[in-house]
């Protein structure tokens, strides 16, 4: 057995990880996933559940005090989270978001600083999307000035997620405007930073219980030291923090899309039409049979691109990218097809299956929108991927 077959296929400590987080999703997630969506409120009880299994931010790793999961290991808890409610699966995927960037270039005394916070409970987020600068991050017009030992910034972030829940924030800003993308460094910056405010949370169509934000930053004065990485190099740590992070995206859609199958499954069975079980007619099987097959072939794309996360392999990029547009094709179309099998009763809040729905269609978009994921892919497959596959 080859290096990467060990790393793609998950082991005893991945099915046990699994186990253990389903058990927990069952018994102390799912049943607040309703009341998060119709409240539009964050979970906390489900939070706490999380936190107690040290589930909530997995990826830290154990010299900080965190659980140390390896990023199939987050995968799979995300994927397993999300399959429950895809508003408590941002918890740890929001939390990776905001601390990638420290693992690829912070200095000791940051990832010492923050990280055993992150383990112990406190919530980290990204702030790299403008309100004219989405999909071009490089158009950011966020300034961060040097002055003295301290940086002061000004501007505004959009669209981010947990925006007011989480304690830190890593916040990407021009430090230099005649060097666009070259003239982006990245900070930490910390919500009782005087200066910095929030907007009311987004109106959105789903993950009502993952607070979305508008984060104001207004002559914000941080040390110099809570640079992340050089001056200049945010823009490169924002893109490669994507390339890793797309990859819990993909956990987050194969959830919600395996969820809505499981619920389907369950209902069609018991559903009887015409003297029978729905599920035995065969119109109704070839639907199924179609949902499990992109599913397990979302799945695997996903588990691949973990590995390469994991290791750090020159074609994450592409395969990142590849598997968050895959699984979040594919759980837009099983959702889909999850309201249809349910009649009726599928388009009515009192079965959840409209709800993955709504859930679903976020992960199209955000991390990068599907239409943008497919140029990264065509980039990276007419340059030549690397000879690793």
């Amino acid at each position: 057995m080859s290096d990467f077959d060990e790393m793609y296929r998950p082991n005893e400590d991945h099915d046990a990880i699994r186990a253990a987080t389903r058990d927990i999703c069952e018994g102390k997630v799912a049943q607040f996933a309703a009341e998060a969506d119709e409240k539009a409120e964050f979970p906390q009880a489900s939070f706490d559940a999380l936190k107690a299994a040290d589930l909530h931010a997995p990826h830290i790793p154990e010299q900080y005090g965190g659980f140390g999961a390896d990023a199939l290991a987050t995968v799979i808890i995300i994927e397993e989270i999300a399959r429950v409610c895809a508003s408590s699966s941002l918890i740890p995927a929001v939390n990776k978001l905001g601390t990638v960037p420290l693992i690829l270039a912070a200095s000791d005394e940051i990832k010492q600083k923050y990280f055993p916070q992150v383990a112990e409970g406190k919530m980290f987020s990204y702030c790299l999307s403008e309100a004219e600068a989405g999909s071009d991050a490089a158009s950011m017009k966020t300034r961060a000035v040097r002055d003295g030992d301290d940086y002061v910034l000004n501007g505004q972030k959009v669209w981010i997620s947990n925006a007011g829940v989480s304690e830190f924030y890593t916040v990407f800003a021009v430090t230099d405007p005649e060097k666009r993308s070259k003239g982006i460094s990245c900070f930490v910056v910390e919500k009782s930073d005087e200066g910095v405010s929030f907007d009311a949370p987004e109106k959105k169509l789903g993950i009502k219980g993952s607070p979305t934000r508008t984060v104001r930053f207004e002559n914000v004065r941080i040390p110099a030291s809570r640079m992340v990485g050089e001056e200049g190099t945010g823009f490169i740590t924002a893109m490669r923090t994507l390339d890793h992070t797309r990859v819990t995206i993909a956990a987050q859609a194969l959830g919600i899309a395996q969820g809505a199958l499981d619920y389907a499954m369950g209902y069609i069975k018991e559903r009887k039409q015409f003297g029978q079980a729905i599920a035995d007619f065969q119109g109704i099987q070839w639907m199924v049979a179609e949902m499990g097959m992109k599913i397990e072939a979302a799945r695997q794309l996903t588990y691949a691109a973990a590995a390469r996360s994991e290791r750090g392999d020159a074609d994450l990029t592409y395969y990142g990218a590849a598997a968050k547009c895959m699984a979040s094709d594919v759980a837009m179309e099983v959702t889909t097809n999850a309201v249809q099998l349910l009649g009726g009763y599928g388009y009515t809040r009192d079965y959840p299956v409209e709800r993955m729905m709504r859930d679903a269609k976020i992960t199209q978009i955000y991390e990068g929108t599907n239409q943008v994921q497919r140029i990264v892919m065509a980039k990276q497959l007419l340059k030549g991927l690397p000879e690793n596959r």
